[in-house]
């Protein structure tokens, strides 16, 4: 299988996050799964002021933890997508939150109302219940999604994800 990436777009508190856990959840149990996600504002915090990592990664190198079970990579430097999955390498599918400027097919998630700005930039809206589309003029080649149904949106992931 080649691997393939597929990245999630939205406004904030769409349900961005909880739907990549949910897919993520699914595909894990037979398939090598990878997770970027964009923090525009630099507002993520990855480790605990004191301890002996965060004091590496202040120093501003390039700081790598390694525990029994798991590898922990700090870096003070912005990396293009093929840097990022030349780092990882094994995966069978990349999961991509935000980063608008990367050429993938995104999923846009709504909720309420939709954004129609988002419609040049997006294969696909994954919506609930809550949102009306006969209020909107949603374009042919945009696909429908039920946002509650992640094995319909795993199955399009399949069908229209970028192979790398």
């Amino acid at each position: 299988m080649k691997s393939m990436a597929i990245a999630f777009t939205g406004p904030s508190n769409s349900g961005k996050t909880t739907l990549i856990e949910k897919i993520a959840k699914k595909l894990i149990k037979n398939h090598q799964v990878a997770i970027i996600k964009n923090d525009p504002k630099d507002k993520a915090i990855f480790d605990v002021e004191g301890k002996d990592s965060y004091k590496f990664s202040q120093t501003g190198a390039e700081t790598v933890v390694v525990s029994p079970a798991r590898t922990t990579y700090f870096s003070q430097r912005s990396k293009s997508l093929e840097e990022i999955v030349s780092m990882i390498k094994d995966f069978d599918y990349l999961l991509v939150e935000g980063l608008k400027t990367l050429p993938l097919p995104r999923v846009a998630i709504f909720r309420e109302k939709i954004d129609e700005s988002y419609f040049p930039y997006i294969k696909a809206i994954a919506i609930d219940e809550s949102v009306d589309t006969s209020l909107y003029q949603i374009p042919e080649d945009i696909k429908i999604l039920n946002l509650n149904n992640t094995d319909e949106i795993i199955k399009w992931i399949e069908q229209n994800a970028t192979k790398i």
